[in-house]
């Protein structure tokens, strides 16, 4: 059986969860005496991996180069500076930020500014704004003119925002295509998900709740925000050195 979805070309971490998802069901099946055995028992699982993040995070000196990239007055240059501040400051995936209306970008909660983030699974999370972001966001609206178009797109392809098109949001392509422009130019080519690594990083390296964390990149595994954290491989955070007689 494990061969058999190996073969459909699905990873180690895929087929560990299928292999203990079978498992599970036949030991309660053994248990009613619907079945006289469990044949996923023995079977033995893929190796875990490293539990390393395979995807690179930003320094803090290459995340503030890169926020300062787009230096024109253009709208384009507008648009850009509030993407990769959206990104870096608020860790959203690529889709997530696709999706964005303008109207998300309008909430307050407690006299906050948040933004509405439709996540995976129909999931939705409001995640406090940043002021950075808030004021670039606000120059990009004011500058591409659809800041009143509470039902459009939030970040739009420049050729597109106007006439019929102007709903037209930018795609996750173009956002990559975008944060790879500007980090090539910097010299380290990457995609729009390591903005995503680098925000998780950075909160967690400045003492950011792991809970927190998980919640905020809306995670429903916190194993899965665990990849993320890297004080653990840190000397000086071993307790060796939180050890006092």
């Amino acid at each position: 059986m494990r061969d058999d979805l190996a073969q459909r070309g699905l990873g180690g971490s895929t087929i560990r969860h299928r292999l203990a998802s079978l498992a599970s069901l036949f030991e309660y099946l053994c248990e009613k005496n619907a079945v006289t055995h469990n044949p996923i028992k023995g079977v033995e699982r893929p190796r875990t991996e490293s539990g390393e993040g395979k995807t690179p995070a930003l320094g803090d000196h290459q995340a503030r180069k890169l926020l300062e990239a787009p230096q024109d007055d253009t709208i384009k240059s507008k648009r850009d500076r509030a993407i990769l501040s959206t990104l870096l400051f608020h860790a959203l995936r690529r889709e997530e930020l696709c999706k964005l209306k303008v109207r998300d970008f309008r909430h307050a909660r407690k006299g906050v500014p948040h933004l509405k983030v439709s996540g995976k699974g129909g999931k939705t999370r409001y995640l406090p704004l940043h002021p950075g972001t808030n004021g670039l966001v606000n120059d990009y609206l004011e500058a591409a003119g659809h800041g009143t178009d509470d039902n459009g797109a939030l970040f739009r392809s420049v050729s597109n925002n106007r006439g019929d098109k102007a709903e037209r949001a930018i795609t996750g392509d173009g956002i990559d295509k975008l944060v790879r422009d500007y980090s090539a130019q910097l010299g380290f080519e990457i995609g729009a998900h390591a903005l995503r690594a680098t925000a998780a990083t950075n909160g967690l390296d400045h003492q950011a709740d792991i809970a927190k964390v998980q919640e905020w990149l809306g995670h429903t595994n916190i194993v899965t925000t665990r990849i993320y954290d890297h004080r653990r491989t840190r000397p000086e955070d071993s307790p060796t050195f939180k050890v006092a007689y």
